[in-house]
């Protein structure tokens, strides 16, 4: 038992080197999830979901969700089916297809207040008829008239998102879980998330770029690498499957990639204006701050963190355990009013570090969520001679005090101070977010309880820790362009990839130039890119454009700058002509002669027929393509996930001596001669003054506390082999046995899955703890492939 304790002591200081900005690593369990609703205290047998298929296909820059679901009605009545499923923030909703009675019913674009109209009059009329409708940032809903008794309906959907890389990593998350913010709809509601016979997961990606590492936290699929840019995912469940559990899939790139400018552009008819999407991944010119900052923790304590907050406490602990002697903090816990725990200023000394855990562990969840009294004493008092970082983390909305986003806006706006947001769970207000960063310049990050916590922690990191550019912009010269996402983007973080859409005129070579200042001093990148007279491989992007202005019209409106009668008006416009879902349209789904009954013009079956044929007839289905290679934008290379020092080289020994005491006392004597090894190899890793070489040397060094550490064999002797590597070129597969670790357990650090690699590809060691490791059935040999 003391040796149990011991590691559980050690690992506790193992644990506390991965959680650099522990506010993303919060993950707050929602009782709410994606599935069929019914009135509370309805007398009919709730509808059945039978199925649940989902095809993603992810290409440089975005992806395209594909949905499909098979309702069932035990009752002996017809019965209208109601499907709700959280909002992906940067999702154009594109497609509705029903299927029923041997018919298929298909969806266009119109105004909601039309389309909800021509429901209600089809369904009174006992017509087929489906709507798809977006309520406000929680959640899309879709209706179906008419399930028949005792029968089923098939129905697909599908959007297009641009996806951002993060210091190389790619991250696709297939929404599930709500965020359970709308307390009056969950109290009229009840929710079936059941999937009762068959769901299942197949994600294709499609890279320009080497992939090296892929992962799926809690769906533990098949993974097959068909080459080194292009894998395969898939995950089948018969009987039984909840949707209440996000999906999350990481990818990650080659690491030092070059920086770079990569772009789509699509313009079928040289007559008319083409669009084009670019991706700009900046090289690594930014520093880790030196000197002393100031670091302001604002964490929410409201009502809604009830259940959640003695997470939020660890995290928040974990942080200020990190940060440095010379640097100083300040904890603002808000609920219906906000206060400050110090009344001030503190350095980060032990003893004062030890004060404030104390009194973070003190708090407690209850009231109303007053938000902009939050980040009004969170931005009061700050030092205009040090670097100052504003971290807010909440999982609601605004619902007691100034509510009005006009207000957010100027009170950020006014301030000079590093905004980072994390938005706890699927729900949450991510257009105030989104509203606020774009004021501050800021970054902000939602965070699903699916999530990798602890990689999420670590690409915080590569925020907080570093330099950012300031007053940056983008000009395009050369090339007439119009109807553009804002380029004036003020502040870029280290490691963040920028993605810009817009239009233009006439083709041509035209010249990029981007301007900012890094610790004052100016500069300036430039590259020549050519706009192509005709391209016609990725019409996806005009409803993807067509977000984006939507989105950049929606910030205007809140920050006051347009008349709300005439924003609402555009918004409306943008999503009939390109058929997207927006706050002011809806999609209605008839059949031919309902559409000609209303007089509605068929534009989304034309689109959907333009894009399905370049979807299968394009060549290269990989994405954004590098324009900037004859006249590189940037010389250095972008920075990758273990630049910064994920893990400091003296941490790392210190955790390997500690485990080498436990082991000396409880495992065989020959592992101390592994141990032995990878300390000289991190020793020597130290000498190097390269971030990379010496996360070369740790970079599968992780201990990991979720539902499930999957495990993967070792290549076999007879299997080829990468010569750099030493590594399998097979694909990895499960092995049949696997360590489950308890949520909650995990919480309170009593047990993991733990395992080390030496430059890669070497296995030193790796072993369970916890009440399920205690005998030698639970020590696996293998690596845990992250």
């Amino acid at each position: 038992m003391e040796n149990k304790n011991l590691l559980s002591s050690l690992f506790r200081v193992s644990k506390n080197a991965f959680n650099t900005i522990a506010l993303c690593s919060i993950a707050a369990a929602s009782s709410y999830a994606s599935g069929i609703l019914t009135p509370v205290g309805s007398p009919d047998i709730p509808l059945k979901l039978d199925e649940h298929h989902v095809r993603v296909v992810i290409n440089n820059g975005f992806a395209h969700t594909e949905v499909e679901q098979v309702f069932r009605n035990p009752n002996t009545v017809d019965l209208e089916a109601i499907y709700q499923t959280p909002i992906p923030e940067q999702a154009a909703l594109s497609e509705l297809r029903i299927e029923l009675d041997e018919k298929t019913i298909h969806g266009e674009v119109i105004r909601k207040e039309d389309a909800d109209r021509i429901y209600e009059e089809e369904k009174k009329q006992g017509n087929d008829a489906g709507k798809a409708t977006q309520n406000s940032y929680q959640n899309f809903e879709f209706n179906v008239s008419r399930v028949p008794a005792n029968g089923t309906v098939r129905m697909f959907y599908s959007y297009y998102e641009a996806l951002k890389l993060d210091t190389g990593i790619g991250r696709y998350a297939y929404r599930i879980e709500e965020g359970g913010t709308d307390e009056q709809a969950s109290a009229f509601w009840s929710t079936n998330e059941l999937v009762e016979s068959q769901f299942s997961l197949d994600v294709t990606l499609n890279s320009v770029w080497p992939v090296t590492h892929v992962r799926t936290p809690h769906f533990n699929g098949n993974i097959q690498h068909i080459n080194e840019k292009n894998v395969r995912y898939s995950y089948t469940k018969s009987g039984g499957q909840n949707l209440n559990q996000d999906f999350v899939f990481y990818y990650k790139l080659q690491e030092n990639l070059p920086g770079r400018l990569e772009m789509i552009t699509y313009r079928p008819i040289e007559e008319k204006p083409g669009t084009f999407m670019l991706l700009m991944t900046p090289g690594d010119d930014l520093e880790p701050l030196k000197n002393g900052s100031d670091y302001v923790f604002v964490v929410d304590v409201s009502g809604s963190m009830n259940g959640k907050l003695h997470t939020l406490a660890n995290g928040v602990s974990k942080a200020i355990e990190k940060l440095r002697p010379e640097d100083r903090y300040r904890i603002i816990p808000f609920n219906n009013r906000a206060w400050d725990i110090h009344k001030g200023w503190l350095n980060a000394t032990p003893e004062n570090i030890h004060r404030s855990l104390e009194k973070i562990h003190q708090l407690q969840a209850n009231n109303g969520t007053n938000l902009y009294n939050a980040i009004s004493a969170g931005i009061r008092n700050l030092d205009s001679d040090r670097v100052s970082s504003l971290i807010l983390v909440t999982d609601g909305v605004a619902n007691q005090g100034i509510v009005n986003d006009k207000e957010f806006y100027k009170l950020l706006h006014a301030k000079d101070v590093r905004f980072f947001g994390f938005l706890l769970g699927n729900s949450s207000n991510w257009p105030l977010m989104r509203l606020m960063c774009e004021a501050s310049g800021g970054y902000y990050k939602s965070v699903s309880n699916s999530n990798d916590i602890i990689g999420e922690i670590l690409l915080a990191k590569n925020k907080v820790a570093y330099q950012s550019m300031h007053e940056a912009s983008l000009k395009i010269k050369g090339v007439d362009t119009f109807d553009v996402s804002d380029f004036r983007i003020g502040k870029i973080h280290r490691g963040e990839q920028l993605i810009f859409f817009g239009k233009y005129n006439e083709a041509g070579q035209a010249n990029i130039e981007l301007k900012a200042k890094i610790s004052g001093h100016e500069k300036t990148y430039t590259t020549q890119v050519e706009f192509p007279s005709a391209a016609a491989d990725y019409p996806e992007i005009e409803r993807m454009w067509a977000l984006d202005q939507v989105q950049k019209i929606q910030v205007a409106k809140m920050a006051g700058l347009v008349e709300v009668s005439e924003s609402e008006q555009a918004i409306a416009d943008i999503g009939i002509a390109y058929q997207i879902v927006t706050e002011g349209t809806s999609m209605i789904a008839l059949d031919d002669e309902g559409f000609m009954r209303h007089g509605i013009e068929r534009k989304n079956q034309q689109r959907l027929n333009t894009e399905r044929m370049a979807q299968t007839q394009r060549v290269q289905n990989s994405g954004a393509q590098r324009v900037d290679s004859q006249r590189p934008m940037y010389t250095n290379n972008t920075p990758s996930h273990s630049g910064g020092g994920a893990i400091e080289p003296w941490l790392a020994l210190l955790i390997a001596s500690s485990v080498a005491i436990y082991l000396s006392v409880n495992r065989k004597k020959w592992i101390l001669s592994k141990i032995g090894l990878c300390t000289v190899a991190l020793a020597l890793s130290h000498q190097s003054s390269s971030h990379a070489s010496v996360h070369d040397s740790i970079s599968n060094f992780w201990e990991v506390s979720e539902s499930e550490a999957n495990l993967y064999r070792k290549p076999g002797p007879k299997e080829p082999q990468n010569e750099q590597t030493g590594r399998s070129q097979a694909p990895l597969q499960p092995l049949p046995d696997k360590h489950t670790v308890k949520q909650n357990e995990t919480a309170n650090k009593n047990n993991g899955h733990f395992g080390f690699n030496l430059f890669g590809s070497f296995s030193l060691f790796e072993f369970v703890w916890g009440d399920q490791a205690e005998s030698q059935e639970n020590k696996y040999e293998g690596t845990v492939k992250r």
